[in-house]
This record gives C-alpha cells, structure tokens and sequence, in this order.
C-alpha cells in the first residue's frame, strides 16, 4: 500500500506494471477518499465533485500507462483494464473537461480573495469555527485592493459578469469589511475589538440552535420550529454569559424569583403583539 500511495503521488508508471487486484482495489477506494482533500468549510470552499474529477483522472492516468505498455496484456491487469474501460467514458466527456477546467480557474480566485481577505484559507484546519486569522487590517485591505486590480486588469476575466458582480459586491461592502475597530472601556482599561467580517458567529450560533432543537425533538427538518418559536426566543443563549445574567436577574438568585417579580400585566400585553 506505501508503495502503491507513492507511485500515485509521483506518477510513478513502474509501480502500475506490479499493480494486482489488490492494488486495483485500493486505487478505487483512494479515489473515493475525497474527504482527505477537504478543509471542513463545506461548499464553495470545499468541492468535493471537483476533487472527486481529479482524483479519477489521476487513476486514469496510471492506469492507462499500463494499458499502453507491454504488460497490458498479462492477467494480473484484468482488473485495472476493467477500471479503465470504467473511466474512460468519463475522461472523455468533453462537457465535463471544460466544466471542470472553467471550475478550477474559478477556484482559483476564489482562494486568492480567501487568501488576501484571510478567511476559511485553504490550507485551513477549522472548518466552519475558522474566524479568520490575526493578520493586521490595513494590510488584508492593501492584499483585498491588489486582487481586485489584478482582477481588473486581466481583459478576458473583467469583462464576465460573475467577476463584476463579485468586485461591486466587495466595493458595497467595503467599509464594513475594514471597519475601525471598536474602543471599549472595560475594569482593567481600554480595549479594542475589531468588528466581525463575517457573520460566521451568527451561523455558528444558529448550527448550535438547530442541533439542541434536534437533540431534543429527534426532528431532522425544524424549519416549522424556527418560524413558530417567539423571536426574542434566541435571546435565551445569552443566559450562559455571566454578566448579561447577573443584569438580568437584578439582584435574584435565581430566574424563578426575576419571573416571579415580573408583572403578569406586560407579559399579556406583549403576546397579544
């Protein structure tokens, strides 16, 4: 297997003419361990479908060097001329070619802007929790203006429309995304909070909502239960931050005494809302 996972990696072709059905085997299930390539982030920062084309292309690449050399005709390479037989109408599927050329060249500045924005980056380990990293703002916004210009100045790319919409997205929302940060007076001094560039904390804040929901229901589908629900019902997260309780219970020790203090009166007034 360390052998066979070499030869794949360097393209190795002497390693293809020892290959058996062991071997043949193990190719299918390396072509199907995609998860291997992936970050976590899901789509369109993981793209399974595309990783999976390239992987089989990979195989098919090995395995029609065999096909083509002297020992194709040899019984231990039955299987691997079956596998080829397999791919081969894939491989020759002009549509999907093109498609996923064009894919890759999307992907490709699509992980440029990650890399100059510094979020969910592809060489990323966090998956949906990645916050970005700590790199100062004033250089992302110097890299986010050197990818939008390179962008520009590429003819064949500035004229599609996607890439126009995407540079006006990123100019909509350019304040916000390099956004002063915030100066908080705090007991032990003045602090400095950069404002989220991302709504990654909200996502992160309904996935814990929506598994609780589950655990709880066994439902899979909650989106009945997230329209019905009150709207302030999300509110009740905030309880686990110790000093938005401490203002909520008002000197109480517990919230059945702060409930047992509120006037039955507004509680009426505001469910008739």
């Amino acid at each position: 297997m360390e052998q066979l996972n070499a030869g794949i990696k360097h393209g190795d072709v002497r390693t293809g003419a020892e290959m058996s059905i062991a071997s043949a085997f193990a190719l299918i299930q390396w072509v199907f361990d995609i998860s291997a390539e992936l970050n976590g982030y899901g789509f369109p920062f993981d793209l399974p479908h595309l990783a999976f084309y390239h992987r089989l292309k990979t195989v098919y690449t090995l395995v029609e060097a065999i096909w083509e050399s002297p020992h194709k005709y040899e019984k231990t390479h039955k299987p691997l001329h079956k596998l080829f037989r397999l791919i081969k109408p894939v491989m020759a599927d002009q549509t999907l070619k093109r498609s996923a050329k064009a894919l890759d060249k999307k992907a490709e500045i699509f992980n440029a802007l990650r890399e100059a924005l510094r979020i969910a980056l592809p060489e990323g380990k966090n998956g949906l929790n990645d916050d970005g990293d700590d790199t100062d703002m004033k250089t992302i916004k110097e890299k986010v203006a050197a990818f939008q210009e390179k962008l520009k100045s590429e003819e064949t790319l500035s004229k599609r429309d996607e890439y126009k919409k995407m540079i006006q997205q990123i100019d909509t929302y350019w304040d916000k995304l390099f956004a002063d940060p915030i100066s908080v007076h705090t007991a032990t001094g003045e602090q400095l909070i950069q404002p989220q560039r991302t709504n990654n904390i909200l996502e992160r804040f309904f996935r814990d909502l929506k598994r609780k929901y589950r655990k709880k229901t066994g439902t899979i589908s909650l989106n009945k239960t997230l329209k019905t629900i009150l709207s302030d019902t999300p509110l009740v997260k905030n309880l686990e931050n110790k000093e938005y309780l401490d203002i909520i219970l008002d000197g109480c020790n517990t919230l059945e005494q702060r409930f047992a203090r509120v006037d039955s009166k507004l509680v009426l007034q505001e469910l008739d809302k």
